[in-house]
């Protein structure tokens, strides 16, 4: 195994249980590591610091352990058991309402690099560095052991998110499944609420699992109003207003993929005639629509920001799309904002809220604060990962 040293007063960060190594905190290399190896992490006097996966480029060792220098035979079982106690604690695991939800959430569970969804028995995968692809099969018979015969199928849908540059063979596919189960989708509940996942064809791992309190809080709000769902994927948003009573829903995606599996969600809602699709640029449709013609609009965009070199164009971005919002709606009207980019932190998302409601001339009051669920869960030592922040306003 492979052997890094840190430059002296760099271990800091790691005896404060930091996951992460920069590359500019080493100060030599004993061995050859190849991109994802697991390798021995050591101080400058030599003390042992813990162990991760090694990879190219700013961040080059994720850790996995502390205090040891390799990986226990039952490491990967032991970490997703462990996974699985924090969801039983929060509700999650045996709840009749809600079958779906993040089974390992990277750093915030001590598994940087991986991400695993379960989906009414259904896990599906995604690799974010060369080690966790690497160890796909392991993590997947680890999953069979946890499980049992609830598991159905094992989904890898790496492609998208492993290192293309590190010479991996990045095909999504199944690592499992179970005698019988040939589906590429699953109807799951969320809240009592039904969706139709599916994990091929739809983004990330098929569902965006990270707001749903967040959907919740939606429900609360719509019964009576007339609401506009900005950048709406499947539906998440639309459907609980819905079924909480909206008089009417307009949803609006750039993704005609999306849009027809919201129409196939909303058909299960049973509600199609208080809802309208619209497969247009949301931005654009925002602009057309006439003021006060809707009393509660969802403005859930994806990331503008995926790295901090985009955080000024990101900002400029918020602004005016929440600008548009918070000028359109109607009076008396709430306007639920979000933004999904790790690189805005809170503080900065805020300041562009504020500065796009002075922008409008209207008074604005913050009802609310939002973020992710306890299934994504962040560790106390990595900050980093608390990427979902929103605003409930309330426009006057």
């Amino acid at each position: 195994m492979a052997k890094l040293y840190l430059k002296r007063g760099r271990e800091d960060s790691l005896l404060r249980f930091h996951p992460w190594v920069f590359s500019g905190a080493i100060s030599q290399v004993v061995g050859d590591p190849a991109e994802g190896d697991v390798v021995a992490v050591y101080a400058s006097d030599g003390s042992l610091l813990g162990c991760g996966h090694y990879q190219i480029g700013s961040i080059a060792v994720r850790m996995l352990g502390f205090g040891c220098d390799r990986l226990g035979a039952d490491f990967w079982k032991e970490m997703l058991l462990a996974a699985l106690r924090v969801r039983e604690a929060a509700g999650l695991t045996d709840n009749p309402l809600t079958n779906c939800f993040r089974l390992v959430h990277g750093e915030g569970d001590g598994l940087p690099g991986l991400i695993i969804d379960w989906y009414d028995g259904v896990c599906v995968m995604q690799a974010h560095s060369a080690g966790m692809f690497r160890a796909r099969k392991q993590i997947c018979e680890a999953l069979r052991e946890v499980f049992g015969e609830r598991l159905k199928a094992v989904y890898d849908k790496s492609s998208g998110t492993a290192p293309f540059k590190a010479g991996l063979d990045l095909v999504d596919g199944y690592l499992y499944q179970c005698e019988g189960f040939r589906d590429d989708e699953q109807m799951v509940l969320e809240n009592g609420n039904r969706f139709i996942v599916n994990w091929t064809e739809g983004q990330k791992t098929g569902f965006f699992l990270d707001q749903r309190e967040n959907r919740a809080a939606v429900g609360r709000y719509a019964a009576g109003r007339c609401v506009l769902n900005l950048f709406c994927y499947t539906g998440g948003f639309s459907i609980y207003a819905l079924a909480a009573g909206a008089e009417h829903v307009d949803s609006v995606d750039s993704s005609a993929k999306a849009m027809l599996l919201l129409e196939r969600n909303v058909a299960l809602a049973g509600a199609a005639e208080r809802h309208t699709g619209h497969c247009c640029d949301a931005i654009d449709f925002l602009k057309a629509v006439p003021e006060d013609r809707y009393d509660l609009i969802i403005v859930d965009p994806p990331a503008f920001a995926k790295h901090r070199g985009a955080l000024d164009n990101a900002l400029r971005a918020y602004r005016r799309l929440n600008a548009a919002a918070i000028a359109k709606v109607a009076h008396g009207g709430l306007v639920f904002t979000f933004s999904c980019s790790q690189a805005v932190d809170k503080e900065a998302f805020a300041l562009a809220v504020f500065s796009a409601a002075a922008s409008t001339g209207r008074r604005v009051r913050i009802l609310d604060r939002l973020n992710q669920p306890a299934d994504h869960s962040v560790s106390i030592y990595h900050p980093e990962g608390e990427y979902l922040k929103g605003l409930l306003l309330y426009v006057e």
